[in-house]
């Protein structure tokens, strides 16, 4: 089987979604042309053409704002934002009018466009490239949002966001873009959404995460099991909706819980996830449900930028201090 990084696993499943279904258009800044920042749509439009690889001005609200015409008009647009810092003048279309397309028109009209965009720290960049503000989309409703963490798992989620009838936004951590490669066969199969993936076992805590801290939070439970700690790893995959049902079940389990993310604390989708297991699960629990996070401020710039973000010390020290609560 072919192996592929992140970055191209996008790419494939872009030019397999663009060859199977005509309506399925891709659009943004220098994605045509030049293949994107991150070269994710490199060559798509040697392939397929200017009209359904498109050149977009500089502008995010008019991205967003083509994505919904153009979808509400029975196209599949793919709309890239260069990264997540820049998606702010995208809000006003995602939650006043791709979000509510269906209800407003009582089912009449669907918005099926997904909105890419790389996010997350780690690459030392400047300020507004660096964002985690998957939260803040999550309390979106009508708007699903889907975060990969493999290879694998970009190709699958991609395809299924783009044949999905309502609107996704799909989030590439840039950190893992090319950091590892992973086995993607190139045959058009898509993941479900809205499920969690387990990527480890273990009987003594649950480990969530998403996204490109999957790679610290394997790590952690590596360590951990050295020192006799088996450790459940749970990729969210898809945080709105998301695996309530696999997250619960783990933490039946294990009795604990360590919730991992890069983002801010207040507010994080960690809280959110908390909740649900304190609502829906309390009895399970042995210890406190612990967060591993970003801290409440501003993404620093790169020579503060790996002591904002958890690392794998902070997720093993956290573990084990539920491990050892009584």
């Amino acid at each position: 089987m072919p192996e592929a990084t992140l970055v191209e696993a996008v790419n494939l499943a872009l030019a397999r979604a663009m060859q199977e279904d005509p309506d399925v258009v891709v659009l943004g800044e220098d994605v045509g042309v030049n293949g994107g920042v991150f070269r994710a749509t490199v060559g798509l439009q040697q392939r397929f053409g200017a009209d359904r690889v498109i050149d977009t001005p500089l502008s995010e609200a008019l991205i967003g704002g083509l994505c919904v015409g153009m979808a509400a008009q029975g196209l599949k647009p793919v709309g890239e934002i260069q990264f997540m810092g820049f998606i702010y003048p995208c809000i006003d279309q995602l939650a006043n009018h791709a979000s509510r397309l269906r209800n407003r028109t009582q089912g009449r009209l669907t918005c099926p466009m997904v909105l890419r965009a790389p996010f997350g720290a780690g690459i030392r960049a400047p300020e507004h490239h660096s964002e985690s503000a998957e939260a803040m989309l999550a309390h979106i409703p009508g708007l699903r949002v889907v975060i990969p963490s493999s290879p694998e798992r970009a190709y699958g989620l991609l395809l299924a966001a783009i044949r999905d009838p309502d609107p996704v936004v799909f989030l590439e951590p840039t950190r893992i873009y090319r950091a590892a490669k992973g086995q993607v066969e190139d045959n058009g199969e898509a993941l479900p959404l809205d499920v969690a993936f387990v990527l480890r076992e273990g009987r003594d805590v649950t480990l969530i995460s998403w996204g490109a801290m999957l790679k610290e939070t394997m790590a952690a439970a590596d360590e951990l099991a050295a020192g006799g700690v088996g450790a459940d790893v749970i990729d969210l995959a898809t945080l709105k909706p998301y695996d309530e049902d696999a997250v619960l079940a783990s933490v039946a389990k294990t009795g604990r819980c360590v919730i991992v993310h890069e983002a801010a604390r207040t507010g994080g989708f960690g809280a959110e996830i908390a909740a649900c297991i304190a609502e829906r699960g309390l009895a399970s629990l042995l210890a406190p449900i612990v967060r591993v996070t970003g801290y409440d401020t501003v993404t620093p710039l790169p020579r503060l930028e790996q002591h904002y973000m958890p690392s794998v010390g902070r997720i093993v020290d956290a573990a084990r201090r539920t491990c050892e609560f009584s």
